[in-house]
């Protein structure tokens, strides 16, 4: 270990034994006691705000090691959502693990912790790092045994270090250089950056998207934001490939971001996004979708300027299509947008998507078409998977079935209502606790 690295650790931590706990006294006097939990968790959080990116991986280690904890190992998602990423450092150890068929990668599409038993009679805990609902990476680490305190302070310092490691990247490149799994193109670094989390979740609604090809995307993108009892959502493909794609695509977002947050209507968001692109980039368009979904009702409103019509996955299983009147792409000026609306049920999904994804030419010269997406997209469904895994499989089945082909950009947006809200159940912490559906290995 670089003495200046030892210097720092050592500064930040120092080794303790794990212990009944410390007495002190609170704000109003009373004797209570810290619990060896409340210490490690106090200790990262004490120091977070003045935490180099660098030292999070290792501080975690190091407070892990304090309370008897052996083998850190701190994985993050690469871009394409296929491999866990090692984050490296003084008390870390890792190689990058397949998302599928290994254990990290278990913890990671299940969002569960699983606990592999070893032959000396120690414990492997494997936990997902949620920012939010947002599936950052994967903790793990060894200890002798564990119980439901063990549990408890594991969970938390996952959910601590994803946090830490999101913050962190708003201002360091570090984090961002561990998840590239491959080189990346700049029109792709371009995309990236404009996009909001692939993941967002809460009781009444939830989401996912995902870029393809995740390394040398350029035109596409999406974005959304969840405003009262209203979440907003676009899905936007910019006409060509490559850089200035990508850049009109920025445009596009930038636009359609900035209606938004003026409280635009949707036939005024299209306006203004179709004004903007004329100005900016004449006699070039972009295709778009921009909706909005109210939480309370289940009513959902879109306007579809050029796009392929999006799928409705009912409840129960069946899919149709969203069809309707189709408006100009957005960059020709003049056109009236048509707006559209559907009645959701509680669990119905709703499937935006590019043309690159139906549109890719196979083997035999035909199209993968919107049946064939209809079919998967059906036999997902059916699978039982939450929105975040659904699109990754989804993603990756279809980029299988279509040979690998990435003549286009593809990209897919899935929503999921899941009721009207009901604040009074959250006020009440219901919602507290340990994820569901811990595991076993």
């Amino acid at each position: 270990m670089p003495d200046d690295v030892h210097d720092q650790l050592g500064a930040a931590v120092r080794t303790r034994q794990p212990g009944p706990g410390v007495g002190f006294a609170d704000a109003a006097g009373r004797s209570r006691t810290e619990s060896l939990g409340e210490r490690v968790l106090g200790s990262l959080l004490d120091r977070a705000h003045l935490m180099p990116a660098r030292l999070v991986g290792p501080l975690v280690a190091q407070e892990i090691t304090a309370v008897g904890g052996t083998d850190v190992s701190i994985w993050l998602q690469d871009y394409d959502q296929r491999t866990l990423q090692p984050l490296t450092g003084p008390g870390l150890r890792g190689v990058p693990a397949p998302i599928d068929g290994s254990l990290p990668g278990r913890a990671f599409t299940q969002d569960a912790r699983i606990e592999q038993p070893l032959a000396d009679g120690c414990v492997r805990l494997y936990l997902p790092m949620l920012d939010g609902s947002d599936r950052v990476g994967v903790l793990a680490f060894t200890l002798p045994g564990v119980d439901d305190n063990d549990r408890r302070l594991a969970q938390r310092l996952a959910g601590l270090t994803a946090d830490l490691v999101v913050t962190k990247s708003l201002y360091t490149g570090t984090f961002a250089q561990v998840r590239a799994a491959a080189p990346m193109s700049l029109s792709a670094h371009l995309q990236w950056q404009t996009l909001p989390p692939l993941v967002m979740t809460t009781p009444d609604v939830a989401l996912a998207g995902i870029l393809e090809p995740a390394y040398d995307v350029g035109g596409d993108s999406f974005d959304y934001a969840l405003d009262d009892h209203v979440l907003h959502l676009a899905v936007f493909d910019a006409m060509g490939h490559g850089l200035e794609a990508a850049i009109m695509a920025t445009v596009v977002v930038a636009a359609y971001r900035h209606g938004r947050r003026s409280a635009a209507s949707l036939p005024d968001l299209y306006v203004h996004m179709d004004d903007v692109l004329a100005a900016s980039h004449p006699g070039r368009f972009a295709t778009a979708q921009v909706g909005r979904l109210d939480t309370e009702t289940g009513v959902l409103s879109w306007v579809n300027a050029g796009h392929p019509a999006a799928l409705l996955v009912r409840a129960g299983g069946a899919v149709s299509e969203l069809t309707g009147p189709i408006t100009r792409p957005v960059g020709f000026g003049g056109a009236t947008p048509a707006v559209q609306t559907v009645q959701l049920a509680p669990g119905d999904r709703v499937l935006f998507f590019t043309d690159g994804v139906v549109e890719e030419r196979l083997e035999d010269g035909g199209q993968f078409g919107e049946a064939r997406l209809g079919e998967l997209v059906e036999q997902s469904g059916s699978d039982g998977l939450g929105v975040a895994e659904t699109v990754r499989r989804l993603s990756h089945t279809l980029m299988a079935a279509r040979g690998g082909r990435t003549s286009d950009d593809a990209s897919l947006l899935l929503v999921e209502w899941r009721g009207p809200p009901r604040d009074d159940e959250l006020a009440r912490g219901i919602l507290g606790g340990l994820p569901a559906g811990d595991i076993d290995s």
